[in-house]
């Protein structure tokens, strides 16, 4: 089977948020569909081990933000590769709260959605929440990011959480020695430009150590 056949199906980019009254979680997820428009419901997919799933499960309520092609690389790698359990993802940014009291976005989505949970369903890997909208809004008219945008513009990688990830498969190494041009993280993607990586580096995306890059030779 050729699990590169998912990459074929259409998806976007999103943020979802939850909030417990005390703390404001929230993380990217790629699989997000309208699945009825009257009563106006939203589905989503949030794997079971992203501390935003046990909130919104806790909760019964989430804000989904459509992210936008200008994004910042820096933005998904805090909310896509690191921890609300660990990380107050929503310092210092400029946010609002929705009709449930959950804060949104305000830079960089141009659509966000209040939903409250009608139904979960466990999927194995994930849960799917089904919600009833309770509020939405049009945030900006700026177009809306793909994830094959993410991919082939922005050079992202699937965050290992993602419904559409698939393990990378291991290679033999180069039996020639060469010299590294610059080094990738296995993360998240980022490139660190330069023949030698610091022994102390930290991964200003996704906050890796410098065992988590791998030299690029191209």
């Amino acid at each position: 089977m050729d699990s590169k056949a998912f990459f074929r199906l259409s998806c976007g980019l999103y943020i979802i948020a939850a909030s417990d009254g005390e703390r404001n979680v929230g993380c990217v997820i790629n699989t997000t569909t309208q699945v009825t428009s009257s009563p106006s419901q939203l589905m989503v997919a949030v794997n079971k081990d992203n501390y935003t799933a046990g909130v919104i499960r806790k909760t019964k309520k989430f804000d989904v933000m459509a992210l936008t092609e200008d994004v910042p690389m820096e933005l998904i790698g805090v909310f896509g590769f690191q921890s609300s359990e660990t990380v107050n993802k929503f310092e210092n940014l400029e946010t609002e709260m929705d009709s449930l009291g959950i804060p949104y976005l305000k830079q960089h989505c141009n659509a966000h959605f209040a939903c409250q949970v009608q139904q979960i369903i466990d999927v194995v890997t994930h849960y799917l929440f089904i919600g009833l909208v309770d509020d939405c809004a049009v945030l900006s008219d700026a177009p809306s990011i793909t994830y094959d945008y993410y991919h082939k513009v922005k050079k992202g990688l699937t965050p290992p959480k993602a419904s559409s990830y698939i393990p990378p498969v291991s290679s033999e190494p180069a039996q020639e020695e060469k010299t590294p041009k610059a080094w990738r993280c296995q993360i998240c993607g980022y490139i660190y430009e330069g023949e030698t990586l610091p022994e102390d580096f930290v991964c200003p995306i996704c906050k890796r150590t410098a065992d988590f890059f791998d030299p690029v030779y191209d």
